[in-house]
């Protein structure tokens, strides 16, 4: 079978091309667009992509196409409708980022309360002439005894429920937006951003997440609460982040992805230079240890669906 990677790049660590693949190419981007797809699919019949998109465009032009393997957990990239309508099976990698990005969002955590950045930047700054042996500047906030909402209860969401509770902060699970019953071991989406003093996203992209968190959401949030975001971008109104933390009412925003990736460079939030502002670039699966998760995880899937009993199946 033929296989084509459409964006090899994005994971560092080389895959093991299995035996039976008569054809193994790597793409190390796919400029967007499905023309540019399709040139690089070509004849292939098992595509990897990581955030290339699968549309209903591309498979149209690609009548081979029998196998999609996502090389991430979130699959907001693939048009499964299309997918399922064509019969095209489609499998993520569940679960490989828990621990890097629970313990990524732990950081921003410590990060953000403690106010890192602004002692790292502006107090380093100041040290020399201080008229003290310390400087004083932004507020350092405990984290034992802080609250945490979490939006998304899967594997990500859990892992952080559990290195948080182990800090000694009490963990609450928000219930979906407009939810009519609350799910015990849940609070309602209003009570959850009522009593936070940090909010941290793990849930998947889709319609009814898309601008999950706007104007109207972080007004009711705490003054001087937290937001935290290492899933998706497009969950998050971002102009509206930037005005709250420009006005204060947010306390500091941590963001490790944002709606359009890459970025452009006169994005507004990338020229905010602000003390409380953390912005990595869609890093914080990528530790080691998830990297070689990961790309286990594509070969059990891609050997799974040659031998006829995929797993991970998402169509």
């Amino acid at each position: 079978m033929q296989i084509v990677f459409l964006d090899s790049d994005t994971i560092p660590n080389p895959l093991t091309v299995p035996a039976w693949a008569t054809q193994w190419k790597n793409c190390p981007a796919t400029s967007p667009g499905a023309q540019a797809t399709l040139q690089a699919l070509g004849d292939a019949e098992i595509c990897i992509t990581n955030k290339v998109k699968i549309t209903a465009e591309v498979l149209a032009g690609a009548p081979r196409l029998k196998f999609v393997c996502v090389a991430a957990t979130g699959y907001d990239c693939i048009d499964l409708n299309a997918c399922r309508a064509r019969g095209v099976v489609v499998s993520n990698v569940p679960g490989y980022s828990r621990q890097s990005v629970g313990e990524g969002v732990i950081g921003f955590i410590f990060a953000l309360r403690r106010a890192l950045y602004f002692y790292q930047t502006d107090g380093r700054q100041q040290w020399p002439t201080s008229a003290h042996f310390c400087v004083h500047g932004a507020p350092i906030l405990n984290i034992r005894g802080a609250t945490l909402g979490i939006f998304g209860k899967g594997a990500i969401g859990s892992e952080v429920a559990t290195l948080a509770q182990a800090l000694g902060m009490k963990v609450l699970f928000g219930e979906h937006r407009g939810a009519q019953v609350v799910r015990p071991g849940y609070v309602a989406f209003e009570e959850l951003l009522a009593q936070s003093d940090v909010i941290t996203l793990h849930c998947p992209l889709t319609p009814d997440t898309r601008g999950l968190i706007g104007a109207k959401e972080l007004a009711q949030m705490k003054p001087g609460a937290m937001l935290i975001n290492t899933a998706r971008g497009p969950l998050i109104d971002e102009g509206a982040v930037g005005d709250a933390l420009l006005s204060g009412h947010l306390g500091g925003v941590a963001l490790d992805v944002l709606a359009s990736e890459p970025p452009a460079a006169e994005h507004t939030l990338l020229q905010m230079h602000l003390p409380n502002l953390i912005i990595t670039p869609h890093i914080t699966w990528a530790n080691e240890d998830g990297m070689s998760r990961l790309t286990q995880g594509i070969l059990g899937n891609l050997n799974a669906f040659v031998q006829g009993k995929p797993i991970n199946v998402v169509s």
